[in-house]
């Protein structure tokens, strides 16, 4: 009787496994955190929100990354600095995949999360370079298929910016969190290619103190109350108000929070160093590292310290 019933119990529970295994056979495998919907994000498309017309398109992975390096960097840039903002591109749109998957689309075409350009817009930017444009652009994307980067095996949050005061910033500093990736480095050979490392702007001190929300005075005090690592202006007092760099730098307009303030009678002068918010990697540094015979892979190394280029697979 016994026999009897065990021989049942195999009958009935042999197949229920089988079963299982096939099902666990069919789950998506997790490489990191690159899951999207289910499957892996190669297998996917970009949902994107073309905001001027208001419409979501959907883009393969590898052509989204096409028209974000388009929309991010010069094309005359040298081929490693661009294969380096291609890396940037995928693994900063696979971050938003992975934690926007319940939601209406993944990224938004501009400034906002990456400048994307599709086809169209390519051929009316570049008319009769395009054709010589988007095979390089192509190629370089190709070259960099399916790279992005991690940090102790989970994808990085990618920042960067157009140019550097001389170094970049403690992400911690600008943006209150602190990655062990996105720490200072020297980037003083952005001075040597960047045509935006220093500029200066001027305003009526009424403009200047309207930004501000100031009333208006003759006199113009300020006094720097702490920089970053990096050297920008962190917190500032104006005229009796502190405010922080960041906000100073967003209110008037202006470049960056390495900046320097010159009364010339009812005007200020503005004086600006580098271009951009200062986290993670700076384009026109990256361009001097490639003059310098840097590799793309060094070059991301370089501006995000301790990450691995790995592939989605």
């Amino acid at each position: 009787m016994k026999k009897i019933f065990f021989f049942f119990l195999v009958v009935l529970l042999v197949p229920t496994g089988i079963i299982f295994l096939l099902l666990r056979e069919k789950e998506p495998k997790k490489n990191g955190s690159i899951i999207h919907n289910g499957s892996s994000i190669e297998d996917k498309i970009v949902r994107v929100k073309r905001v001027s017309k208001d419409t979501i398109e959907e883009v393969p992975l590898e052509d989204y990354v096409v028209g974000v390096v388009s929309g991010e960097m010069p094309i005359s840039f040298s081929d490693e600095a661009l294969k380096a903002q291609a890396v940037c591109a995928r693994t900063y749109v696979i971050r938003k995949m992975d934690n926007n998957k319940d939601k209406e689309y993944d990224v938004v075409d501009t400034i906002d999360n990456q400048v994307y350009q599709d086809l169209e817009e390519l051929k009316n930017k570049w008319k009769e370079k395009y054709d010589e444009n988007i095979k390089k652009l192509k190629k370089i994307v190709k070259e960099t298929e399916r790279e992005y980067l991690t940090y102790d095996g989970k994808v990085i949050e990618v920042f960067f910016f157009s140019t550097s005061n001389g170094h970049t910033e403690n992400s911690e500093e600008v943006f209150t969190k602190a990655l062990p990736y996105l720490k200072s480095v020297d980037s003083s050979f952005d001075e040597e290619v960047s045509p935006v490392f220093k500029k200066e702007v001027e305003m009526s001190l009424s403009d200047f103190y309207t930004k501000l929300s100031l009333p208006y005075a003759k006199q113009l005090e300020y006094k720097v109350l702490e920089r970053t690592q990096a050297g920008s202006v962190k917190k500032i007092r104006i005229n009796g108000e502190e405010y922080k760099g960041t906000e100073v730098r967003k209110l008037l307009g202006i470049r960056s929070t390495y900046f320097e303030f010159i009364v010339n009678g009812t005007n200020v002068l503005i004086k600006t160093t580098g271009y951009g918010h200062g986290v993670g990697m700076s384009q026109y540094g990256a361009l001097a590292l490639s003059n310098k015979g840097y590799t793309y892979d060094k070059i991301l190394k370089y501006y995000y310290q301790g990450v691995e280029i790995q592939k989605i697979s």
